[in-house]
């Protein structure tokens, strides 16, 4: 997650805050600090750097001076408020994995996945509820297309829920299934939307039945077993005649900026691949699929592999 929506902040963007974030910078801003000054003095930071990075911080909205103080404005909301993960947006995640890029050697060097940032997880969950209208919308299309006649859709690692909830608004009867500290930080969220929820463990959902199996970013930071499992879990969840989609980017099909994306993140977090598009095909047949078939989703960089089980 979130499905290969990035943040459009450029290199030096995220370089700034990511060092702002770090520093202290952000923290002493969203406290007690309202100059330069104190800034330096609470972070502990070089009068020059506190001057410079609060005047680029202001110059890029994230501040606003009110007075003869800053004040944070509501785009900086994303880093203070964690508990609706609607309020979190794209950018502190992007911000955890600039952290993570930065240690790319040494976790090249070890092959073990790295300390991930304190707040990853609400974040991450907040990228994803971040993710493009119209990625959505393009996504949740190209899976309905597939069964234009189900009426009952299981979002498979659905995390935040942003595309339950577009399958909801279409009519659709939802249920999500994620991890059980998923499940509990977007219960408040998608119960309002009348999305079902179900703790339990992608790979093998404790739930069947269903005329249509979504998958987004079906295979991302996944190890080739775990893709695997979750193809064989979809399958099963299926009622006979039913589709799966599993939407990603898949190597060798996906655009160059796409293949980089998905190999920096694997080898940044010490998990997940690149996987092709004879791989997944592989995966769908052996999981019982009857037959398999790749569509690019339009509008994006991304595919839907769909596989169809057969009528019993």
């Amino acid at each position: 997650m979130p499905t290969r929506d990035r943040s459009q902040s450029s290199v030096e963007s995220l370089a700034l805050l990511w060092a702002a974030r770090e520093s202290g910078v952000i923290d002493a801003l969203t406290t007690s600090a309202g100059t330069a000054e104190a800034v330096a003095e609470t972070a502990g930071i070089d009068s020059r750097a506190a001057r410079i990075t609060v005047e680029a911080l202001a110059a890029m909205g994230f501040i606003k001076r009110v007075g003869d103080e800053y004040e944070i404005t509501n785009r900086a909301l994303g880093f203070l408020a964690k508990r609706d993960v609607r309020s979190i947006g794209r950018l502190p995640h992007a911000l955890d994995r600039f952290s993570l890029y930065a240690d790319l050697p040494e976790t090249m060097v070890t092959g073990e996945s790295p300390a991930f940032p304190d707040d990853w997880f609400r974040n991450r969950l907040g990228a994803h509820d971040a993710t493009d209208e119209s990625v959505v919308r393009a996504c949740v299309t190209a899976a309905v297309r597939e069964a234009p006649d189900a009426t009952r859709v299981l979002d498979l690692g659905g995390a935040s829920g942003v595309f339950a909830r577009e399958f909801r608004a279409r009519g659709r009867d939802v249920t999500l299934v994620d991890d059980a500290d998923t499940v509990e930080v977007v219960r408040p969220l998608l119960s309002r939307a009348g999305v079902d929820l179900v703790a339990g463990d992608p790979t093998d959902p404790p739930a069947s039945g269903f005329g249509l199996v979504f998958a987004g970013d079906a295979f991302a930071g996944r190890e080739p077993e775990g893709a695997r499992a979750l193809v064989a879990g979809a399958h099963d969840a299926l009622e006979p005649g039913g589709s799966a989609a599993f939407v990603d980017s898949l190597h060798g099909r996906c655009s160059t900026d796409a293949t980089a994306g998905r190999a920096v993140d694997a080898l940044a977090t010490g998990r997940g691949d690149l996987y092709d598009e004879s791989t997944v095909r592989s995966w769908v047949e052996s999981a019982g699929f009857d037959g398999c078939t790749v569509r690019d989703v339009p509008g994006t960089d991304l595919q839907a592999v769909v596989g169809e089980r057969a009528v019993d």
